[in-house]
């Protein structure tokens, strides 16, 4: 059953000498992904051990998120800037602003952000903005879980495919009229990029596997169009299994992070003709790597204006997926 987000216990171990801060607490929202952080003010200055922890519960958790947060453009660009390199908006779209994509609507299919470049994002940061009154929340899934529970053949198999991966996708279909969707998708399209990934790639922080598919792959190299889809089904439904996705229900002030090197998330459009917009900026991540040591290539597409290759950091603490922080 997929887990959904509920609002935890205080489990917070508050000091009251003076004012002095609140110790952060991660409560795990699910066996395989999701955790929300409590005990951190984003729209302060928060300190190296604050991101520490943060980047360790990511680690652990894949996707967190924060209550209560209310971060206006200014702040959540400075608090992602704490915790990693942010990239430009999008390589392509970049009417919303430079610094940050304006979502409206949902995407309503499984993907990893920005998969089509060579450099793909390491982290998503996402804001609530304005909420419909009904439905509209995001689901997340567990790209390394999801590899670690496949049959040793069909790991074997993954290991060694690769795949290609293009912004010709449109995923404007979260747009309400046809106008819409043909000018987003110009300007999604508007320069082609496509890139070949191994469907398993090495977490450059942790060094797990994960899997990395979504609805930005067009075909596995060497396989036809129908063993493709065929495979591409097997793989993507694993990751996708309700025990191994929550939900997070956005509420006014919320503020999630994803690790993008390990999940897909999808935005339901379940809320009729009301509005849903947030504002996510995303961090510079490094060019993926095979198991057997190889990198993606680049096909077509320049992306070093829209990100620099992130220099990884070592995590501190890290225990390890399973692990309960």
């Amino acid at each position: 059953m997929t887990s959904t987000l509920s609002r935890p216990t205080d489990t917070t171990d508050a000091t009251d000498t003076a004012g002095s801060a609140t110790t952060p607490t991660v409560t795990r929202l699910g066996k395989n992904i999701g955790a929300v952080i409590e005990g951190i003010d984003l729209s302060g200055d928060i300190t190296d051990d604050e991101v520490e922890f943060i980047r360790s519960a990511l680690a652990t958790h894949k996707a967190v998120g924060f209550r209560g947060q209310f971060l206006d453009d200014e702040s959540q660009y400075a608090f992602t800037s704490r915790i990693g390199t942010p990239t430009l908006a999008h390589p392509t779209v970049h009417s919303t602003g430079l610094d940050r994509l304006v979502i409206e609507g949902a995407a309503n299919s499984w993907h990893t952000d920005v998969s089509f470049v060579d450099r793909v994002p390491k982290i998503s940061v996402l804001r609530a903005v304005t909420l419909p009154p009904y439905g509209g929340s995001t689901l997340f899934a567990n790209t390394v879980a999801a590899y670690n529970a496949l049959p040793e053949p069909l790991r074997v198999l993954a290991d060694s495919l690769w795949a290609t991966h293009s912004n010709e996708y449109d995923y404007a279909n979260s747009h309400d009229s046809n106008k819409d969707k043909t000018e987003y998708h110009r300007e999604f399209t508007r320069v082609p990029f496509e890139t070949e990934h191994p469907v398993v790639h090495l977490h450059p922080e942790t060094g797990e596997r994960s899997l990395l598919l979504g609805h930005f792959v067009q075909g596995f190299l060497g396989l036809k169009t129908r063993e493709f889809h065929d495979l591409f089904d097997i793989f993507q439904d694993r990751i996708t299994r309700p025990d191994n996705v929550f939900s997070w229900d956005w509420q006014e002030g919320d503020v999630v992070l994803w690790d993008n090197h390990a999940t897909q998330h999808y935005g339901v459009n379940d809320f009729g003709d009301h509005t849903r917009n947030l504002h996510r900026v995303t961090l510079a991540g490094s060019v993926p790597t095979a198991v057997d040591g190889s990198r993606s290539r680049i096909l077509t597409g320049d992306a070093s204006e829209y990100s620099v290759t992130d220099d990884v950091r070592p995590l501190v603490g890290y225990v390890g997926d399973a692990a309960e922080i």
